[in-house]
């Protein structure tokens, strides 16, 4: 997908979550939930600061549209978008603060209501309600309509960042099946497939190789094909986020991983792109050798001088170097 129908797919995902009117369906499940909980009595435990309370008051607003309640996020989890909404934070940001919410705001057909614990919907309720309180207080004249507008906002950035984490997932897919197909055409390198995302390799099963996250992909000695978890040989990261403006969190992810390696393992990157502050910082951390996504996926020569860096340099499976007519 190149950068003109990102920009399209993304502007169609945006376009039809606005047109599916979840807001509306939200606010009108709050209102004619006949939930009508008090609010007034425990402003403090529910991080309602008094100077918004008065306000949203003077102006005969419903409460139940400007602050979250943990009674209403345990029967109606769906309404977790307007009150997030009117905060704008995103979902990322909620689950590093108290937990995902993901699956509370699922409002695909047959979508099952997830079980909302007393403990989760309080601290949901407070985040969201200290948050609300800071933007009521810190605006002149805040209205419903304000909230109204934050909430639209809110679920256009969360589907663009639905987006990116597809174009992530596509990524990985993309190169993960890359080596599989490779392996599977390579007679001087025994594999063999033990699961879905299981592999040994190599005369003796001397590696294993799993598919997974966090590192997305991970080699490990074995001995006799017994896997010692502890034995890190080599892993590869693969960012595939083409975005300069999230360059920066997504090299945060890659550190958190690449810290967890121990000194001898061999650390790969596969990025869709690197910026000048990335490739600084990159040169600080326990990283091996970075290559463009793009050019592992569609260039022969950068593909082949990968294999040859992983497979051949680092795990020594390959007697001799790749050339162009084994890389097939």
């Amino acid at each position: 997908m190149n950068e003109l129908e990102l920009a399209q797919h993304r502007a169609q995902l945006i376009a039809a979550s606005v047109r599916a009117r979840i807001d509306i369906a939200a606010r009108d499940a709050i209102v004619g939930s006949g939930i009508r909980p008090d609010y007034q009595h425990n402003l403090q435990p529910l991080a309602i600061s008094p100077e918004s309370w008065g306000h949203i008051s003077r102006q005969n607003i419903d409460p139940r549209l400007v602050f979250a309640h943990p009674e209403i996020l345990k029967e109606l989890p769906q309404s977790s978008i307007h009150y997030r909404g009117i905060t704008t934070l995103s979902l990322k940001r909620v689950q590093q603060l108290v937990g995902s919410v993901d699956r509370w705001e699922d409002f695909s057909p047959g979508a099952s209501k997830p079980r909302v614990t007393d403990e989760k919907a309080l601290k949901v309720s407070v985040l969201y309600n200290a948050v609300t309180s800071s933007i009521i207080t810190g605006t002149t004249e805040w209205t419903l309509d304000n909230g109204y507008r934050n909430i639209l906002a809110t679920i256009g950035i969360t589907q663009d960042g639905r987006l990116r984490n597809v174009i992530g997932q596509e990524a990985e897919r993309a190169v993960k099946g890359k080596i599989a197909d490779w392996l599977s055409n390579q007679s001087d390198l025994e594999s063999e497939k033990v699961s879905e995302n299981e592999y040994l390799l190599g005369q003796g099963a001397e590696i294993a190789m799993r598919f997974g996250s966090e590192p997305d992909i991970l080699f490990r000695r074995t001995d006799g094909g017994h896997q010692d978890v502890h034995d890190y040989a080599a892993t590869i990261e693969i960012k595939g986020g083409t975005d300069p403006a999230g360059a920066l969190e997504r090299l945060g992810a890659i550190k958190k991983s690449f810290d967890q390696t121990p000194a001898q393992c061999k650390n790969f990157l596969i990025v869709g792109v690197v910026t000048d502050e990335m490739k600084r910082q990159l040169q600080d951390m326990h990283v091996e050798q970075t290559y463009m996504l793009a050019e592992v996926l569609h260039d022969d020569r950068v593909w082949r001088g990968f294999l040859n860096d992983v497979f051949h340099h680092t795990l020594r499976l390959l007697g001799a170097p790749l050339d162009e007519r084994t890389t097939c």
